[in-house]
């Protein structure tokens, strides 16, 4: 089962345009990271019930984790529901502080909807890659936090003229975080192929759909205003997952 250690976050404070001219940054309620909060929460409590109270089996989880021999079989959801479910208290705490850490930054910038394929893209993508190269059954949302850890890299690279030098410190940080969680990663029990799954469909998503952002001059004040929108997200969105879900695919033909 993954168990990770505390993130801390490098995003950067409050924004500038070139010429230290102060611009509007989107303002918004993080509401998307909230409800995954309290939906991972609430399951973990409902995996805790199930176990020492009700049935004295984690239900939850013998349904829900990525088990390899049960998605041959067909029970493909066992490629998503792990992001819900956590091995102890340590491991959902870990993961949540990290929810909390990347998520509200990059939910404000990203927009909610497009946040939230976000978040699942990329715990999709960690799970097929753990389904490819890992036997070991696994459970845990450290897929889609390492996802918000490459898209906020993703975030950073592409507005890095808008950041200024703060954008190179900022992803030294994330470069440095994740190669130390990747390494830690190395150690039994947590399933690294996932996490670099994560990472990779969170990049892959990031890249084509993240925001592009860009300053504009109104009567009163400068904003910042992102040139992509979020209706990129949806065919982005639809073609990294198709294209985990081919990989999928093809892994369990040849278990078959």
């Amino acid at each position: 089962m993954n168990q990770e250690p505390p993130y801390s976050s490098p995003y950067p404070p409050q924004t500038s345009a070139p010429r230290e001219v102060m611009v509007q940054q989107p303002q918004s309620r993080p509401v998307v990271t909230y409800t995954i909060l309290a939906v991972t929460v609430l399951v973990y409590l409902l995996q805790m019930a199930t176990e020492n109270v009700l049935v004295g089996t984690d239900l939850p989880a013998l349904y829900g984790m990525k088990i390899n021999e049960l998605i041959v079989e067909g029970q493909f959801w066992r490629l998503i529901t792990p992001v819900f479910l956590h091995g102890s208290i340590l491991h959902i705490a870990f993961n949540m502080y990290a929810l909390l850490i990347f998520g509200p930054g990059l939910e404000r910038f990203y927009g909610h909807w497009r946040y939230l394929a976000l978040y699942f893209v990329s715990g999709f993508a960690g799970n097929v890659f753990s389904f490819l190269f890992s036997s070991a059954p696994s459970l845990g949302s450290s897929t889609a936090i390492f996802g918000l850890l490459a898209a906020e890299g993703v975030f950073l690279y592409q507005n890095r003229k808008l950041f200024g030098k703060g954008a190179q410190r900022a992803l030294i940080n994330l470069v440095t975080i994740a190669l130390v969680n990747l390494f830690i990663g190395l150690s039994p029990g947590i399933d690294n192929w996932g996490h670099i799954g994560g990472l990779v469909g969170g990049a892959l998503f990031a890249w084509f759909a993240g925001p592009l952002l860009t300053v504009e001059q109104s009567a009163l004040n400068y904003s910042l205003v992102d040139q992509r929108g979020s209706g990129a997200a949806v065919g982005v969105g639809v073609g990294v997952a198709a294209l985990f879900f081919i990989l999928a695919m093809l892994g369990v033909y040849f278990r078959l």
